[in-house]
């Protein structure tokens, strides 16, 4: 089987940092495998220099090869700039589908009582963001107004996979949309979640509206849960999911693109922070989600060399921390540089113990 092939985009400040520590635990020195990366330079400079042409070729090889790694980048906030990478990315690989993952950190107490991982399902296109808005005057008043929408083919995307993501990691698909105040909007999301639970009948359904989901999440924080949302439902809940295991330090975050049969044909995974400028320079941001980012994409692969690999990153970055290696934001006082490091010998201490074993056996 060929070596796969990642595309690389370069970010801003402390994502590039960052990415080149993920990039370190990646290499073939460390994993025993094979891996191309095709790197395209992403900064904000990069893109103004090429009218966002690079992000264009980026998006391109992805759809080539399957595989995207980015970095934090910079949105600037001045119209008719640039833009978002994110945004354009999306569109020219047909994202359809971003999950994000809150799970307990090793030694790190949560504000609420969560062990169990909770993933976010949400639509990555349409609904809020990209809706047309507009102002109009109403005698001494203003009304502002816009147009938002969803496809069945999306919300079915969209919930789908949820039903697939829930029926591997053995979770329960919890939560939905306001669809009794939204029939014909959020209820054709309702359809497409009931259809596919009807689909999956060995996974466990439990539908709630979007307020009654946020509110019980404290109640069911002990549970596996998936949870699929509208773009913007998703987007909120990301971040309060992510926040309710005391870090977003050990979540990724994954932006698929779907094919005919509903199985991920483009796979971009990000770190779910920012650039962290005031971090830059200093060696002690957190590379633990940029590291786990990496991970994510070798579990997709069919080659069990590589899913052995992805188990043993996520396993050495999770180890490291229980075992006190902690950076400042996890209250410890190890550097970025050490804790990848420490990530690395790990990784290969249990690629080569698995090996001795036997694949099989490691596999299980």
């Amino acid at each position: 089987m060929s070596a796969p092939k990642i595309v690389v985009m370069e970010g801003d400040q402390t994502g590039q940092e960052l990415l080149e520590e993920a990039l370190r635990v990646l290499s073939p020195d460390v994993i025993g495998t094979p891996i191309e990366f095709l790197r395209f330079d992403l900064s904000l400079e990069n893109r103004r220099k090429t009218d966002n042409k690079v992000v264009y070729e980026a998006a391109a090889a992805m759809r080539e090869c399957g595989y995207g790694l980015k970095a934090a980048t910079i949105t600037p906030e001045t119209s008719g700039d640039v833009g978002s990478p994110n945004a354009i990315l999306r569109k020219e690989i047909d994202g359809t589908v971003i999950v994000r993952t809150g799970r307990r950190i090793p030694g790190i107490a949560p504000p609420v009582g969560v062990y169990s991982p909770i993933s976010v399902v949400r639509m990555a296109v349409d609904d809020a963001y990209g809706a047309k808005e507009w102002r109009e005057a109403s005698g001494s008043d203003e009304i502002a107004m816009r147009t938002e929408k969803i496809s069945r083919s999306v919300c079915k995307g969209v919930a789908e996979y949820a039903f697939q993501y829930a029926k591997r990691s053995k979770a329960k698909v919890f939560g939905g949309p306001k669809f009794t105040v939204s029939p014909v909007y959020e209820g054709m999301f309702k359809e497409e979640l009931d259809a596919a639970s009807k689909r999956y009948p060995e996974v466990e359904y439990e539908p709630q509206l979007i307020d009654a989901t946020y509110a019980l999440l404290l109640v069911k924080a002990g549970e596996a849960l998936v949870i699929p949302a509208l773009n913007r439902d998703g987007d909120c809940l990301s971040d309060l999911v992510l926040q309710m295991f005391g870090s977003i330090a050990g979540s990724e975050s994954i932006l698929l693109s779907l094919d005919d049969n509903w199985k991920p044909k483009v796979i971009m995974a990000e770190a779910p922070h920012g650039t962290a400028p005031s971090l830059q320079g200093k060696n002690v941001a957190n590379p633990m989600a940029m590291i786990l980012a990496g991970a994510s994409l070798l579990a997709h692969s069919e080659d069990q060399r590589v899913q052995l690999a992805s188990r043993a990153i996520y396993e050495a970055t999770l180890e490291a921390v229980m075992s006190g290696v902690r950076t400042p934001d996890l209250s410890g006082g190890t550097s970025t540089t050490e804790f990848t490091d420490n990530v690395i010998r790990r990784v290969q201490t249990k690629l080569e113990v698995w090996s001795t074993l036997g694949t099989a056996h490691a596999a299980r």
